[in-house]
C-alpha cells in the first residue's frame, strides 16, 4: 500500500518483501475482522513490532504502509488496537501516522521492548467476560529470532491468534553456526525447549533443512499451549521475489479451525490491489 512522504521519520529501508508481508498481513486481518465481527464483543488487533508506521523501499522512491497502519484502515476496523514499539523515534513517528489516519481509533501504544513489556500489553487488553467476549490478533515480526516463547506463552493465556514471522532463513540459517553453540540461547529461548539441540541432531542425520526442523519445533512448542499444530507446508513463504530467495515463513497459530479457513484463503492470495480495499485517507 503506497502512501505519499510525510516528512517524518521512517522504519529503515525495506526490500520489497516487506510488502509482500505486509499485505499478506492485511489481507488475514481484514478476514479476521469482518469473520469474527458478530461472533465477539470486541476485537483487539495486536502489534508487538510496530515500527513507525511508514517505510521506504530500497532503490525506490516508493513509500510503503506497515503493518499498523494497514491494521488501523482494514473493514469492517478492529474495536482497539495495541502497538508495541522499543524505538523511540519510531513510536513517535507512529503515532502521529495513527492520528493522521484514524483520529478517533482507540490505540494504546506501549514504549519498549515486547519481551520487557509483555505484561504491559496484557494489562492494555479489555478484561473478558460471559457478557463480554474478546478476541485478539497479535502479530509478531521480529528481523530475527528475538521473540522469546515466556513472552508468546504469557500472552496466550488470552484469548489469542498469532500470526508470526518466523526469520528462519534470515536470521536462524545464515547465523547457524553461532545459534547451536552449547552456550548461546536465543534458539532455547525462541523455542521455549533446552533439549532441542540433541532433537536436531537426530533430524540433521535424517536429512532435514534446519529451518524446516526450527518451523516443526516452533509449532510443537504452541501445540503445547493448545494451538492446532502448523506443518511446514502450510505456511507461507516470504522471499525475495526478483531472487526467489527464502528470508522467512509466515505462519498462523489459533485453537479454532475458522482461522485456517481463513488461512487458506491467504495462502491462495496473489494480486493484493484486487483482494484488499482499504479505502485512501488525506495525505496518501
Amino acid at each position: 500500500m503506497d502512501v505519499a512522504d510525510d516528512g517524518r521519520y521512517y522504519s529503515p529501508p525495506v526490500g520489497r518483501w516487506a510488502e509482500q508481508k505486509h499485505d499478506l498481513v492485511a489481507y488475514y486481518a481484514k478476514l479476521f475482522s469482518e469473520g469474527m465481527k458478530n461472533k465477539w464483543h470486541e476485537r483487539v488487533y495486536i502489534d508487538l513490532y510496530a515500527g513507525a508506521g511508514y517505510s521506504k523501499l530500497k532503490n525506490s522512491d516508493r513509500i510503503i504502509a506497515g503493518s499498523p497502519i494497514q491494521a488501523l484502515l482494514v473493514t469492517p476496523p478492529f474495536d482497539k488496537y495495541i502497538f508495541c514499539e522499543k524505538g523511540i523515534r519510531e513510536i513517535s513517528a507512529l503515532r502521529d501516522r495513527v492520528d493522521h489516519h484514524l483520529r478517533n481509533a482507540n490505540v494504546t501504544f506501549i514504549s519498549g521492548d515486547c519481551n520487557e513489556n509483555v505484561d504491559n500489553v496484557l494489562d492494555a487488553i479489555p478484561p473478558y467476560s460471559i457478557d463480554h467476549r474478546v478476541l485478539s490478533l497479535c502479530f509478531v515480526d521480529p528481523f530475527d529470532i528475538g521473540i522469546k516463547f515466556a513472552t508468546l506463552r504469557k500472552l496466550a493465556s488470552r484469548r489469542m491468534d498469532f500470526l508470526i514471522l518466523l526469520a528462519l532463513y534470515m536470521d536462524a540459517n545464515r547465523n547457524y553456526d553461532n545459534y547451536v553453540k552449547e552456550e548461546a540461547p536465543k534458539i532455547g529461548e525462541f523455542l521455549g525447549s533446552s533439549d532441542w539441540r540433541r532433537r536436531w541432531i537426530a533430524e540433521m542425520e535424517r536429512g532435514k533443512e534446519f529451518p524446516q526442523f526450527l518451523a516443526e519445533e516452533f509449532s510443537r512448542s504452541m501445540e503445547a499451549l493448545s494451538y492446532k499444530q502448523q506443518p511446514f507446508y502450510k505456511t507461507k513463504a516470504v522471499t525475495i521475489p526478483e531472487k526467489n530467495v527464502r528470508l522467512y515463513r509466515l505462519a498462523l497459530f489459533s485453537r479454532h479451525s475458522t482461522a485456517y479457513k481463513f488461512w487458506d484463503q491467504v495462502l491462495k492470495y496473489t494480486t493484493p490491489q484486487q483482494l484488499l480495499d482499504f479505502g485512501k485517507s488525506d495525505g496518501e
